[in-house]
């Protein structure tokens, strides 16, 4: 039976009617069947702006397109009040924001002084609104900081591939997984970086917040940084101090007694201990950097740990069990092998880093894919670096480039003459032999990356020795290349020790070897550290916990710009 086109027309503005009315008849029922204020006029008034005034960051236009949707999922019901109080949930929330710290967050940015006000607002339509739609976008903002951080790696030009994919459907995840949740706590676990590392932090600023109410000690006196370290005697007039704080470190055992005393042996195995975890030469004697350190107030340590869980956020599952990590301020690389609860350290050698004193040397946080190696490789000297520490030899010492095995060539790698002009212009390359004088040494470990970072051998082991290791122009120096070499390798036949030994010392210049497959490199900013059960702090050597400290201090929105441009590096 063929339907008359009337017909159809008013079936389908029939389908349409019912569909549309959905909402609204939602709506009616709620009123039939439920005791609750029906807030939806409320809601959609303060949601749709994208703004609402009585916040810290009033201003949520990023989210409020993942806001509207949250909502209507809900059927625009409120989501966090029930018969005029908080939900279960709702409670939770709200002591996951006072308590923000202990996951390395900061309670202001979630509104956490503003709660109690709202909630006794919430008699009427509007403050049960507000409070809802105010909840709910500080816990999206909540769960977006605990899951990919705050700020963006790029704004302080670092390069951490995979960061865009770190993002999440906030509201899909408060609908599911927080919302009716019977336990809020382990639901937001669940979002936070599962390295291994980044619990062992998250533990140990725990630790520490409980040690701020604690430190009562004195400060040392402070001592001068040209002056020459001295022994520890048990004369020291600050002794009884310097005794409290390491024993509230941690580093003093006191049998409990914090005031009790110890002689001056003991304590100077706690020195040395203490130097051990803050990257100081362990002599058990008092300098101007172990003063320092001491004198570091908790509150500063607990801003560290915090940075440090912050870039924990940056990465993707992929590098949080990257198979090297290098950590820049502690001047170590670890080698990992396992993913997940497996991922654990195989071996570890000491690096040297970017200077500190240049800034251009800086290295930068990096994550991306080692590719290849190349043995016995040329240096092809960046032309700043040849402008500006090369061409004042030339000028200063003739034949300086041939003493120093360096050649130069065209932008084709073909033999041309050191016209000093050119070179300056950068039409003319510096490039330095291959052989145990170059100063990538006999093997270069890359991973391309807009910096031209990469790691390296060197022909400066002695710098391995220094405790702290801040020298190159920006890449980084291992210890043990044939080692990492022979570990990159490992599941290509065609290499053991032996092969790549001959490689090295014997094998053809430039000579570049593909890895079986890529393998996730991590350059890492930490000044804190847990390891085999004890924390370590270092030295905020680049300033980069001060930048991160001064974007977090600006509020929202974070910058998203990089702050300062590319330089590239080498060597």
């Amino acid at each position: 039976m063929r339907m008359h086109p009337k017909l159809i027309l008013f079936a389908a503005l029939s389908a349409s009617s019912i569909l549309s009315g959905c909402k609204r008849a939602h709506q009616m029922a709620h009123h039939v069947t439920s005791s609750e204020p029906d807030y939806t006029s409320q809601l959609q008034a303060d949601v749709t702006p994208g703004k609402l005034d009585g916040m810290k960051y009033p201003d949520f236009t990023d989210i409020q397109p993942q806001v509207a949707s949250l909502y209507d999922m809900r059927d625009f019901d409120a989501i966090w009040v029930k018969n005029g109080k908080p939900t279960a949930q709702a409670s939770a929330m709200l002591s996951e924001f006072s308590n923000a710290i202990k996951r390395g967050l900061r309670p202001e940015d979630y509104d956490a002084s503003k709660w109690q006000e709202r909630v006794a607002n919430l008699k009427s339509p509007e403050g049960a609104a507000s409070f809802d739609v105010a909840l709910t976008v500080n816990a999206m903002r909540f769960v977006s900081d605990l899951h990919m951080g705050r700020a963006n790696p790029a704004h302080f030009t670092f390069g951490i591939k995979g960061y865009d994919d770190r993002k999440i459907d906030a509201a899909a995840i408060l609908n599911n997984q927080v919302v009716d949740a019977s336990d809020v706590t382990k639901a937001l676990d669940s979002v936070e970086p599962q390295a291994l590392q980044y619990g062992q932090l998250k533990t140990v600023l725990a630790h520490y917040l409980d040690l701020e109410p604690q430190d009562h000690s004195t400060p040392l006196p402070e001592i001068d940084a040209k002056a020459k370290t001295v022994p520890l005697t048990a004369g020291y007039p600050a002794m009884q101090s310097l005794q409290q704080k390491l024993a509230l470190l941690g580093d003093l055992s006191t049998g409990g007694d914090p005031n009790a005393s110890a002689d001056i042996n003991t304590v100077t195995d706690a020195l040395k201990h203490f130097q051990h975890r803050h990257g100081i030469a362990e002599d058990g004697k008092l300098g101007h950097d172990v003063v320092v350190a001491l004198n570091t107030p908790i509150t500063a340590r607990v801003t560290q740990i915090a940075d440090s869980m912050e870039r924990w956020r940056w990465l993707n599952d992929n590098y949080q069990n990257a198979s090297i990590m290098v950590n820049l301020p502690e001047f170590q690389l670890r080698a990992f092998e396992g993913t997940g609860a497996d991922h654990h350290e195989v071996f570890r050698m000491n690096v040297v880093d970017g200077a500190s004193s240049d800034d251009t040397h800086h290295t930068p946080m990096i994550a991306d894919q080692m590719k290849y190696l190349v043995f016995r490789p040329y240096w092809n000297v960046p032309p700043s670096i040849a402008k500006k520490e090369i061409i004042p030899h030339m000028q200063k010492q003739p034949g300086y480039l041939e003493a120093k095995n360096y050649e130069t060539v065209d932008l084709k790698g073909q033999p041309a003459s050191p016209d000093m002009n050119r070179i300056a212009q950068g039409t003319v390359m510096v490039r330095q032999k291959a052989g145990n004088s170059n100063s990538l040494g006999l093997v270069k470990f890359m991973f391309p990356n807009q910096f031209n970072v990469y790691l390296h051998d060197t022909n400066e082991k002695a710098l391995f020795t220094r405790t702290r290791r801040d020298y190159s122009h920006g890449c980084v120096r291992v210890q043990d290349p044939p080692k990492l070499a022979d570990w990159v390798l490992r599941d290509n036949p065609k290499w053991d020790a032996d092969t790549i030994a001959e490689a090295m010392a014997n094998g053809d210049d430039n000579k570049s070897v593909s890895l079986p497959k890529p393998i996730p490199v991590v350059i890492f900013y930490s000044t804190a550290w847990s390891d085999d059960g004890e924390i370590h702090f270092f030295k905020d050597m680049y300033g980069y916990d001060a930048d991160l400290e001064k974007t977090l201090d600006g509020g929202r929105p974070y910058p998203q710009k990089p702050m300062k441009a590319v330089t590239e590096k080498d060597a």
